[in-house]
């Protein structure tokens, strides 16, 4: 139904289920909503359950300009237990389809909606806006790199045959530095699997889209953001919108002992470890990291989760103490690192951690939005990537863009070991490598704020969008 052109314009944001594909687009809408106060927004959110308590607490903390509804869960209890993440995701939008079109047509009978903003796995919602003549857009929460990459998916995967992990010369990707098979993102690593076949059925419908913003910016992925704009038949302009990432405070208790503890430390001395929300490391693994932190002498702040394997070693802890991921550290850690080193269960409140004059440092996993609050900061990294698109990340800060230094796995046991980690630490936080990836990052820092700014690249391509939709006429 058309409306007059006098109503504020509207746009529907869908994201994939799962915090860490919310965040950004809930960043992008703030970011919106602050420069444009007669835009309306709503997030139309999947769920396979109960809505999360964080899930809530976050869009009920949004400015009145954006608003929220969660659709009702989808029932997916026909999939097989091993049953990845990419296709769980891709499944849950598949299935809210009926919800997400109930609420788009609600939306279009009472305001001049004029976009639909899906991320990467909620392309199938396209066909939903095309039925109300919305136009279908994507936000692309990684970098360019992989959106790069998901360009050229389909075209790669007609002329390969084998699995990309035994191809002998490294994937070229347009704009990008080469990246060896193994390397690749998670699901594209088994192309038997239904994950990868999902992954390629979207980047099939990338083209469908009207344009496709990017949480990256030119500074720091040049050549992929110049490969991206370059035009051929069918692609979707692109715009790079990015750094979007999650300034705000958080009220937990243990934020006041990380951050008081951080305060009594010298500046710039703290190295900041931790895996993100999801990351796990073995028992093996916590222990190499563990002795060599330690080796290191250097100062750090270790957000800790319990082993991946925990259950494998339940014969070695009570069941009491696997609920502190503390006691699976080697005896006596804890006392012997005592001032020198803090251990925080589970969580700390990364955004006030990152931006603390004390930390000089980051061990991180390499996902995308660490990254981008690590940049934003200024502070340099170790890379320790675990899975998704983690291990690209990694190659791109560390052989590309260097601000990043990589630990290196031994193939014997699949470990990476103390001597390692102490190597690598030290080589950070006090080496003439880590000044040189300092002095980067700092660059990159500077960059960041630069794109921000009202006549920054960022500022302006996301402007630019925004008028676009201001001046489009609903069908």
């Amino acid at each position: 139904m058309a409306e007059p052109q006098t109503q504020p314009t509207h746009v529907a944001v869908l994201p994939s289920p799962g915090m860490g594909h919310l965040i950004p687009l809930v960043e992008l809408a703030k970011r919106i909503v602050s420069q444009h106060n007669d835009l309306f927004i709503t997030f139309i959110v999947p769920t396979d359950g109960s809505p999360s308590k964080a899930q809530k607490s976050v869009l009920e903390s949004l400015p009145t300009t954006i608003s929220s509804t969660f659709l009702p869960p989808v029932d997916l209890s026909d999939l097989p237990e091993d049953t990845k993440i990419e296709t769980v995701i891709s499944i849950t939008v598949a299935r809210s389809l009926p919800s997400v079109r109930d609420v788009l047509k609600s939306l279009v009978e009472s305001t001049r909606l004029v976009a639909l903003v899906v991320d990467l796995f909620g392309t199938d919602a396209f066909d939903v806006a095309q039925e109300f003549s919305i136009s279908p857009y994507i936000f692309f929460p990684s970098t360019a790199m992989t959106l790069s990459l998901f360009f050229r998916l389909p075209k790669l995967d007609e002329t390969v045959s084998c699995e990309y992990s035994e191809l002998e010369e490294p994937v070229e990707i347009p704009g990008c530095i080469p990246v060896n098979g193994k390397e690749l993102l998670d699901p594209v690593q088994d192309r038997k699997n239904d994950a990868y076949k999902w992954l390629l059925h979207h980047t099939k419908r990338y083209r469908l889209a009207d344009g496709i913003m990017v949480n990256s910016f030119v500074d720091m992925e040049g050549g992929a953001s110049k490969a991206l704009q370059e035009e051929e038949p069918g692609k979707p302009p692109v715009y790079p919108v990015g750094p979007l990432v999650n300034m705000g405070s958080s009220s937990k208790a243990e934020e006041a002992e990380c951050l008081r503890w951080l305060g009594e430390q010298p500046h710039g001395s703290v190295l900041y470890v931790s895996f993100g929300s999801g990351g796990t490391l073995s028992y093996d693994q916590i222990n190499e990291l563990a002795l060599g932190l330690e080796m290191s002498q250097q100062r750090f702040l270790w957000v800790v989760r319990s082993p991946n394997d925990s259950v494998a070693n339940a014969t070695f802890f009570s069941v009491q103490s696997e609920k502190d991921p503390r006691d699976f550290l080697p005896k006596g850690f804890l006392d012997r690192t005592k001032g020198r080193g803090l251990v925080v269960p589970s969580w700390a409140p990364q955004a006030q951690v990152l931006s603390h004059g004390s930390t000089g440092g980051f061990l991180t996993h390499c996902g995308w939005n660490s990254t981008l609050e690590s940049v934003v900061n200024g502070v340099p990294l170790i890379s320790w990537p675990l899975y998704a698109e983690q291990k690209m990340n990694a190659v791109m800060l560390t052989e590309d863009i260097k601000v990043a230094l990589r630990p290196r796995i031994n193939d014997q046991n699949g470990l990476i070991e103390s001597k390692e980690i102490e190597r690598v630490v030290r080589g950070l936080m006090e080496g003439e490598e880590g000044k040189k990836v300092r002095h980067r990052m700092k660059d990159l820092k500077d960059a960041a704020a630069r794109v921000l700014r009202e006549e920054g690249s960022s500022a302006k391509a996301l402007s630019g969008l925004v008028l676009k939709w201001k001046n489009q006429k609903c069908k």
